[in-house]
């Protein structure tokens, strides 16, 4: 643990990292409290969670299909205007939504301003793996540098609805809304204003040569690939544990195992980004799925809530160095000409793997019952080891390119 330690403060007191590392974790508090107030205030205002549903699902596709394109945009031009045209857009549409909400509005109006919520949403988490990208040439500090950079995302999904549901008791569904698209702002002035933009190339309009971009390289899309089975395994897991609480007749069970599953997340991402490796990072991704099954399965094998807690909490324990190292890959695989739209797939894949992952997960609850959820994250997640096996593991970490 001291060598963990050591390696950690020695990284902290590279140039800009402490500065970035609170960035990140202010300016992906919307990550966390966005989706739940929306669903939240939704709820009360379509008197619905079907429809509330609807309309936050509508949000997360829109944000998947235009991240992409966000993305090549930012390699063409840079990042500021992308910012500026962003960070007004977005909050004016969720205010919309606020006050279509409010007003009771008809669905297709709804649907309309959370859409383009989405389609304009801040790109701050991508820029900032980008950042990590373009920071760090050595593989080992790109590494540490995912790993921390995935605990902050545990912590803000743990801290966002946290703060969320406060407002929510106290305050009502419609405060909590309003608070959540302040914070929106808040967090694109503080990312505006910290050291990131300065480790951000200003835009080449000859990035991207062919028209795929980054979908072009075949171990890239292998990645991608991996990517949305592994987050199918996530949405099961989303659906999973409320569902066992459910059944329990305790609701509140559900919320907190997905607190105990973060918990072992962030954990488990700290731990990962302090070790070292000599197995490469293509096969410490395949590792760390691989042995994400053994917990996934062990699901349907418990019934004591404390056994179930305690394999909750290993399931989570994997997930974010699985994360990391695929961070690690798409720094590596995606050119620095493209690397933001890379990242933007990435994101794409995650959001799109969540969101199959959560209406599959219901389906199979609802017919053929909650263990069997489980065994299916545990099969998919092992065929998403063995196909991560067939990416061309590198002999020495490639050094970051400009071409």
């Amino acid at each position: 643990m001291k060598g963990i330690a050591r390696k950690y403060a020695a990284f902290i007191r590279q140039p800009d990292v402490r500065a970035l590392l609170l960035t990140s974790l202010v300016t992906r508090m919307p990550v966390g409290m966005v989706g739940f107030a929306m669903l939240m205030f939704m709820r009360e205002s379509l008197g619905s969670f079907a429809l509330a549903g609807s309309a936050v699902g509508i949000n997360f596709v829109a944000m998947a299909i235009a991240a992409p394109i966000q993305g090549r945009l930012i390699d063409r031009v840079g990042p500021r205007r992308v910012l500026v045209v962003t960070g007004i857009v977005a909050p004016l549409a969720l205010l919309c939504l606020l006050g279509a909400g409010y007003m009771r509005a008809p669905f297709a109006t709804i649907a309309f301003f959370a859409a383009v919520a989405g389609a304009f949403a801040t790109p701050i988490t991508t820029l900032t793996r980008t950042v990590w990208r373009h920071m760090f040439k050595a593989e080992d500090d790109r590494r540490t540098a995912f790993s921390l950079d995935a605990v902050t995302i545990e912590v803000n999904f743990t801290l966002g609805p946290a703060i969320a549901a406060v407002i929510l008791s106290t305050a009502g569904a419609t405060a909590a809304f309003a608070v959540a698209i302040g914070v929106v702002v808040m967090s694109l002035l503080v990312f505006v204003a910290s050291p990131a933009l300065r480790h951000l190339p200003g835009g080449n309009p000859h990035a991207h040569p062919h028209m795929l971009g980054p979908l072009s390289d075949s171990r890239l899309l292998r990645v991608f690939a991996t990517t949305f089975g592994l987050t199918v395994c996530f949405g099961l897991l989303e659906v999973g544990y409320p569902a066992y609480g459910t059944a329990l007749a305790a609701p509140a069970l559900g919320g907190l195992l997905l607190s105990v599953n973060s918990l072992g997340s962030a954990l488990g991402g700290a731990l990962y980004g302090g070790l070292q490796f000599r197995v490469p990072v293509e096969r410490q991704f395949a590792a760390a799925m691989g042995l994400m099954a053994i917990p996934l399965f062990l699901h349907a094998m418990v019934d004591a809530t404390w056994l179930f807690a305690i394999v909750a909490f290993f399931a989570g324990a994997l997930i974010a160095p699985s994360i990391a190292a695929q961070s690690v890959l798409v720094s590596r695989l995606a050119p620095a000409r493209h690397a933001t739209e890379a990242f933007t797939w990435s994101s794409t894949f995650i959001v799109s793997g969540l969101g199959a992952g959560m209406a599959t997960g219901g389906w199979l609850v609802e017919t053929v019952g909650l263990k069997f959820a489980f065994v299916a994250g545990g099969v998919l997640v092992a065929a998403m080891a063995a196909l991560a096996l067939t990416i061309p593991a590198a002999a020495e970490p490639a050094p970051a390119s400009a071409d």
